[in-house]
This record gives C-alpha cells, sequence and structure tokens, in this order.
C-alpha cells in the first residue's frame, strides 16, 4: 500500500486520518502546527490531530518554520509514495509538494474551483449557498489551484452552522479521499476554470460585527457562518452581544397561536404600532417577551433564538428576557 505523509491540524482532519488508519496504510509521520497557548490563562494546546496520532503510536512532527533546508531534508527523508494535506494551515513550498513520487492530495471542503482558500465553509454558508462539497485535487505550487482528481457534492441545511457543516464534511472529505487513494493511479486529473473561482479569506474578528441594515437573511447566514469565530455580534449598552441562532421572519408573524396571554398580544400590538408609526431604524427591537425576541433589519425582521452578552453563559431567548430587561424600541449596534 501507498506509504503515506499526513498532514493536518484541526478536528476536521481527524476523520480522514483515522480512515488511513483503519484501511491499513501505513503513515510514516504525521505533520501538525506546533503546541500554542490558548483559552484562559495561555495553557498549552495540542491540535486534534496531534492528539489522535499520539493515541495511535504515529510519529508526529511540528516544525516551527518548513521553508528551510533542514526542514526539506527531514520531510524527504520519510521516503513516502504520496502526501496527505487536510486543513494543515500553512501554505506549503513547492518542493514539499514534488518531495514523492505521487506528490501530495488535498482534501478541500468546497466544489473547487469556489472558494479557494482558508475558510471555505464559513464563506459557503454567509454567502447564502446552498450546496457545497469536498474536492480532492493535486497540489500545486498556487493555492487551491491543483487539477481536481473527485468531488462529493451535499446540500446546506437552511439552519446549518459552520461548525455543524465542517464536521459533515470531514466524514465526507475521508470518504473520497479513500477512493481518491485507491484509484490514484487511473483517475483523470481535470484542470479547474479559474474564470470561476472565488476566494474565502481568512476571517477577521471584524467580519463579525452585525450590520443591521442589511437584510435579514443575510444576518441570519453571517449568524450560522460565523462560528466558531469571529461569531455575529452587536453592541448592547457598552458590551458586546454575540448572536448564536436566528433566523429572518416576516415581521408579525404570529406564532403565538390561540393560547397567548393578554400581555403577549399586548406586546406584539405594540410592536406593530412601532413599526407602523414611522420607518423603524435597522437595529431596532420590536419584540421582547418571554422566549419571543425580534430585531429590525434593513429587509424584514430577524427572530433571535440563543445569544450570549459579553462575560456570560450562552442562554436561550427566553432565559436570556428573564433575566435582562430589553424595551421595545431600544437599538442595538
Amino acid at each position: 500500500m501507498l506509504k503515506i505523509v499526513f498532514m493536518g491540524t484541526p478536528q476536521a482532519a481527524v476523520p480522514s486520518l483515522g480512515r488511513l488508519i483503519g484501511e491499513g496504510y501505513p503513515v510514516v509521520a504525521v505533520y501538525t502546527q506546533p503546541d500554542r497557548p490558548a483559552g484562559r490563562g495561555n495553557k498549552i494546546h495540542t491540535s486534534p490531530v496531534k492528539d489522535f496520532a499520539v493515541a495511535h503510536g504515529l510519529p508526529v512532527f511540528q516544525p516551527l518554520k518548513i521553508k528551510t533546508p533542514e526542514a526539506l531534508k527531514t520531510f524527504q527523508s520519510h521516503a513516502a509514495d504520496v502526501a496527505v494535506v487536510v486543513a494543515y494551515g500553512r501554505i506549503l513550498p513547492e518542493s514539499f509538494l514534488t518531495a514523492f513520487p505521487k506528490g501530495a492530495i488535498n482534501v478541500h471542503f468546497s466544489l473547487l474551483p469556489k472558494y479557494r482558500g482558508a475558510a471555505p465553509v464559513n464563506w459557503a454558508i454567509v454567502n447564502g449557498e446552498t450546496t457545497t462539497g469536498v474536492t480532492t485535487m493535486q497540489m500545486d505550487a498556487e493555492l487551491d489551484t491543483g487539477d481536481i482528481l473527485l468531488q462529493s457534492e451535499t446540500s446546506i441545511r437552511t439552519d446549518e452552522t459552520s461548525v455543524e457543516l465542517m464536521s459533515r464534511l470531514s466524514v465526507i472529505g475521508a470518504d473520497i479521499l479513500s477512493e481518491t487513494l485507491t484509484r490514484l493511479d487511473s483517475l483523470p486529473r481535470r484542470s479547474q476554470d479559474d474564470s470561476s473561482a472565488s476566494f474565502a479569506p481568512i476571517m477577521q474578528r471584524s467580519n463579525g460585527i452585525i450590520d443591521w441594515s442589511m437584510k435579514a437573511s443575510e444576518i441570519a447566514d453571517r449568524v450560522r457562518g460565523f462560528q466558531p469565530f469571529p461569531t455575529a455580534f452587536t453592541n448592547f449598552r457598552g458590551s458586546r452581544l454575540t448572536i448564536w441562532r436566528a433566523a429572518e421572519i416576516a415581521a408579525f408573524d404570529d406564532s403565538l397561536g390561540g393560547n397567548a396571554s393578554v400581555n403577549e398580544r399586548a406586546n406584539r400590538e405594540s410592536a406593530r404600532s412601532l413599526t407602523l408609526a414611522s420607518p423603524t431604524v435597522a437595529g431596532t427591537i420590536l419584540v421582547a417577551d418571554h422566549d419571543d425576541l425580534r430585531i429590525q433589519c434593513g429587509s424584514s425582521v430577524l427572530k433571535v433564538d440563543e445569544l450570549q452578552l459579553e462575560g456570560k453563559k450562552r442562554l436561550s431567548a427566553r432565559d436570556f428576557l428573564n433575566g435582562t430587561h430589553l424595551a421595545v424600541g431600544e437599538v442595538l449596534g
């Protein structure tokens, strides 16, 4: 069987490594990012791939620099047939891509050439895509431009977060990696159409700031897509307010039914009157009652189901409203 050097870092790469081990491939080395301090207290954290590799007795390499003669010499010394790269987290020099007879195979979490770059899953959701998938690719010196080997498509659920979607894609990726390696010598290579390419850059903290003038559907997509980082957040009385679950609804879609209390219906009518009286500023709280929190956007209304005030726990809308008084007419942002 093919001797493999595996290169990956996050949890999304673990299913692929696990599949290789399970199918009996000799994994002669595992490369992953160096241990780094993170979280409260800056404790040293190891990557999920490292944890998995150590648990299975695989040799682990964590070079601080890879563009050095020493790093290349060590890499070549593994004498593998092919490198398999799944979200390693660094752009590999061409010398690494050509170090082994069959080069380097990448598992990329999009349907290339769409969403080349560091965060394809996040940006697919943020941009309102309804389908995505996984591509195996013969790597070349450019960013995600190599020849396509296999692809597998899947639908994106309307309520699916990027964390949930990545979990599904990681399993799909392991499946098509297995098929790719089995058929590697016979698979046709298909060049990418650069004119159809789009870019998925690494996300910045500023990407998460909610612009309430956007459509409610666009904000809901950002809530789903910007998880776990940078999240979708706004200003609330001088503190950061993160929204974790939300959806677009019609402004006065009455989901209370016949069991609504007098107070609930009064609050709903108050919101209706507020909106109808004059154009409502984007970010205005329209309804804040029981488990019903609605915010005016540039188009339609966002119903918030889960949120988190800075320094506090994530809460359902009901629990949040029970502990925090929100006034109808108050403006976020």
